[in-house]
């Protein structure tokens, strides 16, 4: 499943994106630009603005929800996504997919304490951020449970 995302939803597409869906988000974007992003990749284009979606001919789904854990149950049922959720397999700032790399090879760029106490280092090869299971995953896979039900 792969979704565009309106300037509404950023909380949605950055919460998409860590449960690992292909989520395109420009903040910037205007709407010819998004229904544009839609067509031409094949992506569902989530929006908060029903005229959008009345006045165009775009595959969309108009999110109901006002607050963003409410929209991201909804766009899960919505489109049966539970069991396609891969968390923590793109970057949240870019959408990329991460990958694993030694964490040897990045040891100047971790914090002392991250490099002598993770296994696993991931980075994206598009931004560049490093991403390891720290105190911020586990706190974030709490909320992904109790937001899924367990």
């Amino acid at each position: 499943m792969r979704f565009v995302v309106d300037v509404m939803l950023g909380r949605l597409a950055r919460w998409l994106r860590l449960l690992g869906f292909d989520v395109v988000y420009r903040p910037e974007a205007h709407d010819e630009q998004l229904i544009a992003i839609a067509e031409a990749e094949e992506r569902t284009l989530l929006t908060k603005d029903a005229r959008l979606l009345r006045d165009r001919r775009v595959n969309g789904y108009l999110v109901k929800s006002t607050r963003w854990d409410d929209q991201l149950r909804e766009v899960i049922a919505e489109f049966h996504l539970r069991d396609l959720i891969r968390a923590f397999t793109r970057c949240p700032e870019c959408n990329a997919l991460l990958v694993a790399v030694e964490k040897e090879a990045v040891r100047s760029r971790l914090p002392q304490k991250v490099y002598e106490e993770q296994t696993g280092v991931s980075l994206c090869p598009n931004c560049s951020h490093l991403y390891w299971a720290g105190t911020h995953v586990e706190r974030m896979s709490r909320k992904i449970k109790e937001l899924l039900g367990g």
